[in-house]
């Protein structure tokens, strides 16, 4: 694949490349340079997309999602609910998700994912309902495949019951024996460490107040056996908190520390609720978190101390969260809302576009363990995203192309998405499913779960 003519390449380095040619051999970017000559030979065809008018960017990065939250977006009851309220609410209709939905729902959220720029995501599905059957990670891999999203999912978990003082009602938990069995063999059947990795998993216990301590320990040890990450919610709002306070004595990045759930391998979602000791903690073990402004702002949970996190040099990535919550997979749009979100807290120096895109790229890479990933030089992943910015709403704002993407614009859809070398998104359109019928089945799925709980 040959992009010629690139508008404006955001290169690895900080530095704008303008006009140039980004050539792709198999997976990886080969050259980059001027005027770069057509190799088409004799049974071999070099694509040429002309990108005169595109902002090209390394590809998003999204470190915190639920996919199955696609099907239980928006709805009336809980449109205005803080975060246990909603999750009470909505355990009743998802623990009826079955195999059909966990399929269709993980094509929705990659679907936006890729459409809004987003090259390689994780997703923190930690629901497993009572009558859920089949390989529940397996079909998650089917839908990134078939759309050709890098994929890093989290085998989540949830083992502490309304009935052991949990949240969660039974219907949706998992002994702990079960869990760690389980997670050991989605390890060994789906992890790839190489460096050009489509798949790697994650291992994820849902929260302080949905497992118990000694999940939390024996997940950790069992991640660091195989060399996989570890993530899970944490310190996202004050009740969680107070439940921490209540049950265990402690906050809940105490409580992590106490299980060894801290360290380079390990990212926590939110993080609103650290005081400056508990960021001095992050700082020095160097634990990462995946920012998402979006649902923070949606659920009434609070601003996260991003700009303090980045200055003690804490490893900040961006991620979506559940579509339940944030009620768009918008991968662009999170950025732009991480970017204004500081500035609320701290003013209009905050975050720049360019730490903005930083994090949903390079730290976003480093989170997942994809080295090659979020980056534009010669030898790294073709993962790209790319924008036509020759369009009414970027009219004007080209003297800085690429902090228009978030300053300006009312389209965040990608002209051309690029995934390990190959077109997912063309023009706009997915190339892997028709997106009619993702649409069809996902409303008729939508439908039946509301219905069941009704």
């Amino acid at each position: 694949m040959l992009l010629k003519n690139c508008f404006y390449v955001s290169a690895h380095d900080g530095s704008a490349l303008t006009d140039v040619d980004i050539r792709i051999e198999k997976n990886r970017i080969n050259e980059i340079g001027k005027n770069l000559s057509d190799r088409s030979v004799a049974g071999s065809h070099e694509l040429n997309i002309d990108c005169s008018s595109c902002v090209v960017i390394p590809g998003l990065v999204n470190t915190h999602h639920h996919f199955y939250q696609t099907l239980t977006r928006n709805l009336p009851s809980v449109q205005n609910a803080k975060l246990f309220e909603w999750l009470l609410y909505l355990y009743d209709v998802w623990k009826n998700i079955d195999e059909e939905a966990v399929y269709y729902s993980s094509l929705i959220a990659i679907g936006e994912l890729l459409k809004t720029g987003c090259t390689l995501s994780t997703d923190h599905h930690y629901l497993y309902p009572e009558n859920f059957s089949g390989d529940l990670m397996g079909i998650q891999f089917a839908a990134a495949e078939k759309l050709g999203m890098r994929f890093s999912p989290s085998r989540g978990s949830m083992s502490l019951s309304k009935k052991n003082g949990g949240l969660p009602p039974d219907s949706v938990v998992q002994d702990e024996a079960r869990i760690l069995e389980d997670s050991a063999r989605v390890i060994e059947k789906y992890h790839d460490a190489s460096d050009d990795s489509m798949r790697k998993i994650v291992l994820a216990p849902c929260s302080p107040f949905s497992v118990t301590p000694e999940n939390m320990k024996e997940t950790a040890r069992l991640a660091r056996e195989h060399g996989v990450r570890l993530h899970t919610h944490l310190a996202e709002t004050q009740d969680e908190e107070d439940f921490c306070q209540a049950k265990f004595g402690k906050n809940p990045l105490a409580l992590m520390e106490d299980v060894g759930f801290v360290g380079n391998d390990v990212f926590f979602a939110h993080g609103v609720f650290f005081n400056d000791g508990e960021l001095q903690t992050l700082a020095r073990t160097r634990t990462s978190i995946a920012h998402c402004p979006s649902s923070n702002m949606r659920l009434g949970s609070g601003i996260a101390r991003v700009r303090e996190m980045l200055d003690r040099g804490i490893t900040v990535g961006i991620g979506v969260d559940g579509s339940a919550s944030n009620d768009t997979s918008d991968m662009l749009g999170e950025l732009r809302n991480a970017l204004l979100l500081q500035r609320v807290k701290y003013g209009a120096s905050a975050l720049t576009a360019r730490e903005a895109l930083a994090m949903g790229t390079r730290n976003g890479a480093e989170i997942l363990n994809f080295p090659s990933a979020g980056m534009i030089k010669i030898g790294a992943l073709a993962d790209l995203a790319l924008f036509d910015i020759n369009k009414l709403e970027y009219t004007g704002s080209l003297s800085d192309p690429l902090a228009a993407l978030l300053f300006a614009g009312i389209n965040h859809q990608t002209k051309y998405t690029i995934v390990d070398g190959k077109l997912v998104v063309d023009h706009g359109r997915l190339v892997g499913e028709n997106e009619e019928l993702i649409v069809l089945k996902g409303n008729a799925i939508s439908r039946k779960l509301l219905e069941a709980r009704s």
